[in-house]
């Protein structure tokens, strides 16, 4: 039996048509072609308010639309998040997006005043796929991936999610045909394989 896979569309753009997307698609092909089951959340097709206040994160219902993607995420073995590089850091819609759907209750809760936070989201693994004008060694060792590396800790390992790995592609508006076409193929065997 397969794995269950929830790839996070988090390009902004509703209309679509980007190498993020194609990317998407060879993943989740890949992955259909090996058996795995695969559902699919594109944040920019989805109506949700900013959270502005603690009150809202906490107590205030989710829009339907994150309810169903909480149901995305908790039926998922393994979770595939791409994005753009977009001023250093992942777009503000897909950051709202996880403000919105990781909040206590899905992800996490408090066991008791005073003690840590219990983990709700063990037991999944996730990639994350990051696009970028710049090259992926620069992005990494120059900028140290900050904000790459902040999603990895401050929000997925927060949660409990683990294994976590990472597809960085550079330099997206120089690519040649040749080399998207290989990046493709990479994010089909990664689908294949469920990783």
């Amino acid at each position: 039996m397969g794995a269950r896979v929830t790839i996070i569309q988090g390009h902004p753009d509703p209309a679509g048509g980007h190498y993020g997307h194609a990317l998407a698609q060879a993943y989740a092909g890949g992955a259909e072609a090996a058996g795995h089951e695969v559902r699919t959340i594109a944040v920019a097709a989805l109506e949700f308010p900013l959270i502005r206040t603690r009150e809202q994160w906490e107590v205030e219902p989710c829009p339907d639309s994150i309810r169903q993607a909480q149901d995305a995420i908790r039926w998922a073995d393994h979770l595939v998040i791409l994005y753009p590089l977009w001023l250093g850091s992942m777009p503000a819609l897909l950051k709202a997006f996880l403000e919105q759907v990781m909040r206590p209750g899905l992800a996490f809760s408090k066991v008791e005043a005073g003690k840590s936070w219990k983990k709700l989201l063990t037991g999944r693994s996730a990639r994350i796929v990051v696009t970028m004008g710049m090259p992926a060694l620069v992005y990494r060792w120059y900028f140290g991936a900050h904000s790459l590396k902040s999603l990895e800790r401050n929000v997925l390992g927060f949660v409990g999610i683990g294994p976590i790995r990472e597809t960085l592609i550079g330099m997206i508006e120089a690519c040649s045909a040749a080399r998207r076409e290989k990046c493709l193929e990479k994010l089909r065997a990664l689908g294949r394989a469920g990783r």
